[in-house]
């Protein structure tokens, strides 16, 4: 939601918005550019200058500002119904997938933007560099993250679309790997007859897409497979961020040098570099871009260091998410004893995936778990039972596991055990980024 008020205000809207929590930091910029916040919903809280209302999917019909928005006959309108509108106005471009689509987003926005083609981006996460998650431009191409949940990736109309990857993750919208499979590809059928349609070649369930998609669109291809159309080759860590050479159809077309670690960074500047060519950007200006590009939050973000320890922060939350994040921070710390902060996110998937989550943690020398966090989800016990179940299994898999029933005594924990040298990295969609706040609180 908050890209898209920043679009809107560029574009001279004046907002107003309320939420059950207090504002943030990044809201409280938007206050500062001229947002009317309220706290908690409320009849009170829709202005009678109101002209439309735009609710994210975790608003429900009987909300009360929404029941008063239906008895003044104000349009109503989800988010992504709201981004699918003014997708309209220009040529879309969407990358979906279950892993990567944020940083893929903020890459191909940050190119597009340097090349005067972007005409606005909205994205789920923020720029390391300038905390924006929404911006406009001078150009006719608008770019978005584009979310599987609850099919909302079904309201946007893309001449140009990629998808990354897909894993079973929202449990609690698709039953079964089928209708997940389905989803996507009624979105690959929703890209234009004259534009491009890129899929990871790398992910058998991407290419499945690409095959039964009812769409003319130009199949492109992009992964480390030799079948693929472009290719990433000849990795190499830098002391910064890793370097490839990106490759067209077995023809090495230029040098990529990113400031961001990982090889699952490779792939989404990969996908990034391979769409923003087919759409007509120069693979200097592509490559200009790239180097640049610092990272989004809490996508393995640097947040500080205290007494000698590392704190990193992450978003994973998905099995495969952790294994890749850890793995790329044992590539880069070596041999520094990592400890791992893991926050569940959501009962069911935790459930769902379990045995996979506990495989996960291989490369971390110590694992905290906090109690699941619960979006979405009504619940008793049972984000603790099933954190200390995650425990036991992560333990009997040979890394050290401890479940802690708050948030409060993991950093009592920590404060105590944390040596100089340490890295301790907190992972999860819920409020585990709060950890390494606390300590600073506490040290100030």
């Amino acid at each position: 939601m908050r890209a898209l008020a920043e679009v809107l205000m560029d574009q001279g809207w004046s907002l107003s918005g309320s939420d059950l929590t207090h504002p943030n930091a990044s809201v409280k910029k938007l206050i500062e550019r001229g947002l009317v916040f309220f706290y908690g919903h409320s009849e009170s809280n829709l202005p009678l200058v109101t002209q439309q209302l735009i609710y994210s999917p975790a608003i429900p019909l009987e909300n009360v500002e929404r029941k008063l928005a239906l008895l003044r006959r104000l349009p109503q309108q989800s988010y992504s119904q709201a981004v699918g509108q003014l997708m309209r106005r220009s040529t879309g471009v969407c990358i979906a997938g279950t892993h990567g689509k944020s940083t893929t987003t903020a890459m191909v926005a940050i190119i597009l933007d340097e090349a005067r083609r972007l005409s606005a981006v909205v994205m789920g996460a923020e720029l390391c560099d300038g905390q924006r998650s929404g911006w406009s431009g001078t150009g006719n191409l608008f770019v978005a993250e584009s979310c599987e949940f609850q099919q909302s990736f079904l309201d946007l109309n893309p001449k140009y679309s990629a998808i990354l990857t897909v894993e079973p993750d929202h449990f609690d919208c698709y039953a079964d790997a089928e209708s997940l499979q389905s989803a996507f590809c009624d979105f690959a059928s929703r890209t234009d007859s004259d534009g491009v349609l890129l899929v990871n070649d790398d992910c058998p369930i991407s290419r499945e897409v690409s095959i039964k998609a009812q769409t003319n669109a130009k199949r492109v291809s992009f992964g480390m497979n030799s079948t693929a159309d472009w290719q990433a080759a000849d990795l190499q860590q830098t002391k910064n961020g890793t370097r490839f050479l990106l490759e067209h159809q077995g023809k090495t077309v230029g040098e990529i040098d990113l400031a961001i670690h990982g090889q699952h960074n490779v792939w989404n500047g990969l996908a990034a570099a391979a769409l923003c060519s087919e759409i007509g950007v120069s693979t200097e200006s592509i490559r200009n871009s790239l180097s640049k590009f610092n990272g989004i939050r809490r996508r393995f973000e640097f947040v500080g260091e205290l007494d000698g320890v590392t704190f990193i922060d992450d978003y994973a939350h998905h099995p495969t998410a952790v294994r890749i994040t850890l793995k790329t921070l044992r590539q880069v710390m070596g041999t520094r004893r990592i400890r791992c902060v893991f926050q569940p996110h959501q009962i069911r998937r935790t459930t769902a995936l379990m045995t996979d989550f506990a495989s996960s943690f291989v490369d971390a020398d110590e694992v905290l778990l906090a109690p699941v966090f619960a979006a979405r989800e009504s619940v008793v016990d049972e984000p603790a039972v099933v954190s200390q179940d995650l425990a036991d299994r992560i333990s009997s898999q040979g890394v050290p596991a401890q479940f802690f029933s708050s948030l409060d005594q993991i950093v009592n924990t920590l404060e105590d055990a944390m040596r100089p040298g340490d890295v301790i990295v907190t992972m999860g969609a819920g409020d585990i980024d709060r950890i390494y706040h606390e300590f600073t609180r506490r040290i100030q």
